[in-house]
């Protein structure tokens, strides 16, 4: 079947949600919308016929509606780009059981069994690939970082389209049974359309974890046990049989809940009421397994094992399992009862993964005995999976909190003591004061200190935090991440604040170095501490440190960002390496490319040679949870992604690169910052260019999630996070974040003959490069220098911010054109036409809702009395923009 077969079920879908939206418009609002909507919509591919998009031939159509019409029309292009974005998902699912790996962003990929037969085949051994597959850890980390716009109320709705959009796909379906599946996928485009889009509440951090164990009840749950199938599978045919029940290759731990840095609205009581929550969902879960297990397992013949615990009895398994049910239950309702602040009731519960896996695994035993091994193989095997991966506590919670929290806290400690001002001191004696206190057996403060002028509110809530953790389950918690992480005393400060606050089983301290500056700086801070005695002790069985991508791209820009970061993993490798210490790297990505998003095959097959060694853990955000692990055969298709690749950077690292293409990125980093900076920096109009031409203020009028946009209430771009940054040059097609300074960079290196081989070689050879410039191809062809015009002549006639934007699109322009230069292609996306047909069939879309952004950004800019369905329709058309272009921040 060539790509054009292939890929026909994909434009039928889209064809079919397209016209069941059409007929819902007729029906709700009637033929007087659809019939503009259908006008606006064939002017807008017109307008596109010549390639660049006539923005104002489009404007013309749209100027003269008023409020309400704008509303309309913002919400059907909107609507549209949703379902659009379903169709891909069920076409993602409808390959995969084809067996036909396909990535949204990268066309077709590798699966699990094709990369072990490639490992294989290349020389290595069943052994090495088996035992490397059974000690694999690749940790999924769900992150509420504010990039999902989608309501949660019609995420679920989109669910159900997905379901019967499947349903359709079946063969065996007499033509009463289709009719039917259409009219509930119509009934469902219906109720889509006569619900808000709009989140009216900012979520509390309490609703985002709900939301993320919503994606695990309803997801996850089911495709971790599903994928472990598969890989089981693959290793009976390939490897020499399935691997140990005990292996979980993959696991899920969470942000949402314990990510305070700069989040005040994460307290020490939220963290607690998360974590109880967790508990809650995962007994839920496993009495819905019990229960199923009961009533299968009536069998009688049990092992003397077994009955030995159960005694005589015509149904052994149902004892057990009652047993085990009753645990559970009582678990359920301990947590419901502390969620609620009353007292616990009586009973037994569990406190640990192998209480839950002990009766359960007597079971296992017992149906081997008795030559049931197939009833062991089933919903058992999937039970026991689910337990070695989620426990009991569902998935581990990180902790994360700005390195100058803990520093405050310490001072404010040092001066009761009498000790002077801990943030006065510099480094050496810092470190002396924390290493001492480490290795003191007496405790440093007591009661009285919460009662002293130093224990402000913010002291307090860092120790009642330490609290929580020394409070809870061990298996319950993660990773404490430091945020902002410069030097050694920011690492050994939160091992001290644990001791002092009675943390029997520490936390492990994971450093975040997210700034260029702190990429840069990373060995030398790890190194310093690693000359330590006592801290080379404490961390002899691993250290995990994070890498961030959002912030070092917003201080840099992408080209040096990705090349700190690159370096960084190198140098931490071969530190961690001289000292036989096992070393995780933790990628903290985004969704957009400037923030580390990139498909996950390229991503991880681009690192440093020897950087992933079989472990890894990632961020996983907002929208990208959604498009990834919404639906468990996709989330199948990501989990198997992730372990194929860290599989074969295990095994089949790339080469490390030549002195020659590090001595060019070197150059190219060099050049491609400063250019970067000129902007970013030093040009004082940008500020007002960026509050003025993109949504940037108005994105803060968007309920996106619990953190505030700003790091500090005031202050310019410094205080700016990284994602509503991302988000607001997203909005306008300008995507200055993704390719700022790395156009200028390109080109002098290619107006240079003895530069440009070593640029080609470069492309042709490293995959650190090629990933680069792809992630770079991906996002210049969403990029409109005609769309970023004509929001600029619709809100400001100030000659110098024009001037300012004209400057901004022509580096675009010369971006586009160094990268034709270095790949030789005339086209954007000419070797992925899968995603260039993804981008063109929602132009279309996008173009109105860009014009209509424009337009209410106008008005209400002008406009003194704020109108509800002029806020309204600009947020919708936040939310489609958001939709079409498959990423936000």
């Amino acid at each position: 079947m060539n790509d054009t077969d292939l890929h026909a079920p994909l434009r039928e879908n889209v064809r079919l949600l397209g016209d069941m939206l059409g007929q819902t418009l007729r029906e709700q609002q009637g033929e007087a919308l659809f019939a503009l909507v259908e006008r606006i919509r064939q002017v807008a591919v017109d307008a596109r016929a010549g390639g660049a998009v006539d923005m104002r031939r489009l404007g013309q159509l749209l100027a003269p509606l008023d409020e309400q019409q704008l509303l309309d029309v913002a919400r059907a292009f909107s609507q549209f780009l949703n379902l659009a974005n379903l169709a891909e998902q069920q076409h993602r699912v409808r390959l995969r059981r084809r067996r036909r790996g396909y990535d949204a962003d990268i066309g077709s990929t590798e699966n699990l069994r094709e990369v072990i037969q490639r490992l294989l085949a290349r020389g290595l051994s069943v052994e090495t690939v088996r035992e490397t597959l059974t000690s694999l850890s690749v940790e999924l980390v769900l992150t509420a970082h504010p990039t999902e716009v989608s309501r949660r109320t019609l995420i679920r709705k989109y669910d159900q389209m997905a379901e019967w959009l499947a349903a359709l796909e079946r063969t065996d379906l007499g033509e009463d049974e289709q009719a039917r599946c259409r009219e509930r996928l119509r009934r469902s485009i219906l109720s889509a359309w006569c619900t808000d889009e709009i989140r009216r509440e900012r979520p509390t951090p309490v609703d985002e974890a709900k939301w993320g164990f919503a994606t695990l009840e309803q997801s996850l749950w089911q495709a971790l046990p599903g994928f472990l199938r598969e890989l089981d599978e693959a290793a009976s045919d390939l490897l020499g049989g399935p691997l140990p029940v005990a292996v979980a290759p993959v696991r899920v731990a969470s942000w949402m809940g314990g990510d305070r840095d700069g989040n005040p609205n994460v307290t020490a009581e939220v963290t607690r009421e998360v974590l109880r929550l967790a508990r809650w969902m995962a007994a839920d879960l496993y009495i819905r397994d019990v229960e199923e297990l009961l009533a299968d397992f009536a069998m009688h013949e049990a092992s003397d094992e077994l009955l030995a615990v159960t005694g005589p009895s015509a149904e052994p398994y149902r004892v057990v399992l009652r047993t085990l049910r009753e645990t559970l239950r009582n678990t359920r309702a301990h947590m419901e009862a502390l969620i609620n602040g009353q007292e616990p009731p009586p009973g037994a519960i569990l406190s640990s993964r192998e209480a839950l896996l002990a009766p359960l695994m007597l079971i296992d035993r017992s149906l081997r005995t008795c030559n049931m091994a197939a009833l062991a193989d089933g919903a058992l095997r999937d039970t026991l999976r689910r337990a070695h991966a989620f426990g009991i506590t569902l998935l581990r919670l990180d902790i994360r909190q700005e390195s100058s929290r803990h520093s405050a806290v310490l001072d404010a400690i040092t001066r009761y003591l009498g000790l002077g001002a801990y943030n006065d001191w510099p480094e050496d004696k810092r470190q002396r004061f924390l290493l001492d206190e480490l290795a003191s057996r007496r405790p440093l403060i007591d009661s009285r200190f919460y009662g002293s002028e130093e224990c402000t509110d913010d002291v307090r809530e860092v120790l009642d935090t330490c609290a929580v953790i020394a409070s809870e389950l061990p298996e319950a918690l993660g990773a404490y991440v430091i945020s902002m992480a410069t030097s050694p005393s920011d690492i050994l400060a939160v091992m001290l604040l644990q001791r002092i606050m009675g943390v029997a089983t520490p936390m492990r301290v994971v450093p975040l170095f997210e700034t260029l500056s702190d990429l840069q700086g990373a060995a030398d801070t790890l190194r310093a501490l690693l000359a330590v005695d006592s801290y080379r002790a404490a961390v002899q069985q691993g250290q995990e440190v994070m890498i961030g991508y959002s912030d070092s791209a917003k201080d840099a820009g992408f080209l040096a960002a990705a090349w700190a970061q690159y370096r960084a993993q190198e140098q931490l490798t071969a530190l961690f390496a001289e000292y036989g210490i096992p070393l995780t790297l933790f990628h903290g990505r985004g969704g957009s490319v400037s923030r580390g998003g990139s498909p996950t095959r390229a991503a991880l097959l681009s690192q440093p040679p020897g950087s992933v060694a079989g472990r890894i853990r990632v961020t996983e955000q907002g929208e990208v949870i959604r498009f990834k692990y919404g639906l468990p055969q996709i989330a199948i298709h990501n989990m198997e992604q992730y372990v194929a690749a860290t599989l074969e950077a295990t095994l089949l690292p790339p080469a490390a690169p030549t002195d020659d293409w590090r001595a060019e990125m070197e150059t190219l980093t060099g050049q491609a910052v400063a250019a970067y900076r000129e902007v970013v920096r030093d040009t004082p109009a940008l500020v007002e260019y960026l509050r003025t031409v993109t949504p940037e203020q108005e994105l803060t009028r968007l309920a996106l999630g619990s953190r505030p946009a700003r790091r500090k209430s005031a202050g310019g771009l410094a205080s700016l996070r990284a994602i509503p940054w991302v988000f607001a040059w997203t909005q306008i097609r300008l995507m200055l974040p993704a390719w700022l300074g790395t156009g200028v960079a390109l080109s002098t290196s290619l107006a240079d003959p003895q530069r440009r081989p070593v640029l080609d070689a470069m492309q042709r050879d490293w995959p650190f490069f090629q990933g680069m410039l792809d992630m770079l191809e991906m996002v210049l062809a969403k990029a409109d220098v005609a769309v970023a015009t004509y929001y600029e002549e619709r809100l400001t006639q100030d000659p110098a911010l024009r001037a300012l934007g004209a400057e901004l699109r022509e580096r675009l322009q010369g971006t586009v054109a160094a990268l034709q230069g270095i790949s030789g292609r005339r086209d954007l996306l000419a070797n992925n036409p899968v995603m260039r047909w993804s981008v063109q069939v929602r132009n279309p879309y996008t173009d109105p809702l860009h014009l209509l952004q424009a337009e209410l950004m106008g008005r209400l800019r002008d406009t003194k009395a704020p109108d509800a369905r002029l806020e309204s329709a600009l947020m919708v058309t936040i939310t489609g923009i958001a939709a079409g272009l498959r990423n936000t921040g």
